[in-house]
């Protein structure tokens, strides 16, 4: 009889054991792709606006030169082959040197009157005042800004740098023309000037010789 209470009581007591639950799988670990993409992305965007930043200088020069914009002039490569017009227009000249350039620089003539379609040459004065060889290039436009696409030249000395020796003068020549096709723009109806514009812009300094560079090798004795 007790045998049979203490059987009971065992089985009682195992009933009440709880049963291990089961766990439930973990879920995958998502936050690193994630971060990984976003990484990606931005890398790539940092990448796309740097290259954008170096594209945009020539693409800026490309646009200025091809349309005008903001008074750049054009380059011409021959004169035009019809005769010029019978409208006259005047053209005065500017010349700026930027801070730090020991340069003198200035026009031959400060204004001349030409006819449109003329082909004409001017010619600016330069000197370097330093006791040093110096280099700087010529930065250029035209106002008023709606007659930049107009102002064709052929030959000009901006395009090069321009190295001058301590105490140079040089002259450097302009060859240009007003387009024709002016006359058919009507913004430009009543224009009688046009003015160009130069500022010469340091580029950097010239690095002198080296001493030993300017000497004839010398034969030496055996040690």
């Amino acid at each position: 009889m007790q045998d049979g209470v203490k059987q009971t009581q065992a089985m009682a007591t195992d009933d009440q054991t709880p049963t291990p639950t089961a766990q439930a799988p973990s879920a995958p670990r998502r936050g690193v792709g994630r971060d990984a993409l976003v990484g990606g992305i931005c890398g790539a965007v940092v990448a796309l606006m740097v290259g954008a930043s170096y594209a945009a200088v020539p693409f800026y020069n490309w646009f200025c030169r091809a349309t005008g914009f903001n008074g750049t002039t054009q380059v011409a490569t021959s004169a035009p082959s019809a005769a010029p017009l019978a409208r006259r227009i005047g053209v005065r000249f500017d010349a700026n040197v930027a801070g730090g350039l020991p340069w003198k620089f200035e026009p031959e003539q400060t204004e001349i009157e030409v006819a449109i379609g003329e082909v004409v040459t001017v010619y600016y004065k330069v000197t370097n005042q330093s006791a040093r060889t110096t280099m700087a290039q010529a930065a250029y436009n035209v106002t008023p800004l709606t007659s930049g696409a107009y102002f064709q030249k052929i030959n000009c000395f901006c395009f090069t740098e321009q190295t001058m020796a301590p105490g140079e003068t040089r002259e450097m020549p302009v060859v240009f023309y007003v387009d024709p096709a002016i006359t058919a723009d009507h913004e430009n109806d009543g224009l009688k000037t046009i003015t160009l514009s130069y500022t010469f812009y340091p580029v950097r300094d010239v690095a002198p010789k080296p001493v030993a560079a300017s000497e004839p090798d010398k034969p030496r004795g055996s040690l």
